[in-house]
């Protein structure tokens, strides 16, 4: 069995972030988000991977290598577009040959691994398994509808008017069966091959599609929101630990770590907390629920409930709070006078200002 990876959407809603990096890479808890994925590909006993590259091809391939890290013999699949989920499957025919195979979302999330739905897969070899899990609100995902005995009856994308509240968690698991769907699709409205419908088109041949209803935690990373509320639930697991260099005016409550290299003078720190090596905290506050990367500086601010990118610096910044900072960034207080705004925002960037 293969797995597929797809690593090549623009990432739109992470924007401004994402103009200058891929959003499979955005941190959760100092780790790229995309090698949760490839680790709970490898601890379902996976070991070849596919994985489908866009426009950020170099940073992905640098950052992932040929997979040994990881346990896995990585190859690299272009993508000129991203054209649908069905697209990618599509492209990487020659690659996935007749082999059964995981589909995985780079930017998702799946707390408890894949190697359970792999082993029923496996076990009973249907032509597709879904995973669904149970959503608030159905109309941003694909939505299945099943029968009474729990197979597959419907799908609809995005739908308007959801027949349930199951949405279609970002990991597919297909017999060669699926190859001949997505050529037999066309492409819908918004000019993309869906994968609903060509698992739809399965369902429509009389073909075996079953699922799996998860009940640990999933997200689609694709915004700020949730991933904020990502990293919060992976710094929950966070062991204590410091190798980095702590004064005894600074003072560590709860779950943090302080990675080798780091150095935190007179402040206070309130797990859980992750905080890179190399990075400098002086006369601040970091609050629960934050993730400051390697080579920033935050000093004389308070921060909490925040992800902070690599080589960041926070200087005199009363309160950040909810906040996603990219790498590279300076945050500075606005001087006191005149009472104006001085704003360098990136293209699509959203700013909350209290005036």
């Amino acid at each position: 069995m293969k797995a597929l990876v797809l690593a090549g959407g623009a990432g739109t809603r992470l924007r401004p972030i994402t103009h200058t990096s891929a959003k499979q890479l955005v941190p959760v808890a100092n780790k790229p988000v995309l090698f949760y994925g490839l680790e709970a590909i490898a601890a379902a006993g996976i070991t070849d991977v596919g994985i489908v590259v866009g426009d950020t091809v170099a940073e992905i391939m640098e950052a992932v290598g040929d997979g040994s890290k990881f346990g896995l013999d990585v190859t690299y699949i272009p993508q000129r577009k991203p054209l649908g989920l069905a697209h990618a499957v599509r492209i990487s025919r020659d690659y996935l040959g007749d082999d059964d195979f995981a589909m995985y979302l780079g930017d998702n999330f799946v707390v408890g691994g894949i190697d359970q739905p792999i082993r029923v897969f496996r076990a009973h070899r249907p032509d597709a398994h879904l995973l669904l899990t149970r959503v608030s609100d159905p109309r941003s995902f694909g939505v299945a509808e099943l029968d009474e005995h729990g197979r597959v009856r419907h799908l609809e994308e995005k739908p308007t008017h959801p027949r349930s509240d199951l949405a279609l968690v970002g990991v597919y698991l297909f017999s060669p069966a699926i190859h001949e769907a997505v050529r037999a699709i066309e492409p819908s409205w918004r000019g993309e091959l869906e994968i609903t419908h060509a698992v739809q088109w399965l369902i429509d041949e009389g073909k075996d599609v079953r699922s799996t209803l998860i009940s640990g935690y999933w997200k689609d990373t694709g915004n700020v929101t949730d991933m904020l509320e990502v990293n919060r639930l992976v710094l929950e697991t966070v062991e204590p630990r410091c190798d980095g260099d702590v004064d005894q005016d600074s003072e560590l409550i709860g779950r943090v770590r302080v990675d080798e290299g780091a150095v935190i003078r007179n402040s206070r720190v309130i797990g859980p907390v992750v905080v890179g090596s190399g990075t400098v905290i002086t006369d601040s506050y970091v609050g629960p629920f934050t993730s400051i990367a390697e080579g920033c500086l935050v000093e004389d601010s308070e921060l909490e409930f925040s992800i902070v990118l690599r080589n960041a610096s926070i200087s005199g910044v009363r309160r950040i709070e909810a906040s996603l900072i990219g790498r590279h960034v300076q945050v500075t207080p606005a001087p006191p006078v005149p009472h104006a705004h001085r704003l360098v925002l990136g293209d699509h960037s959203k700013a909350q200002i209290s005036s």
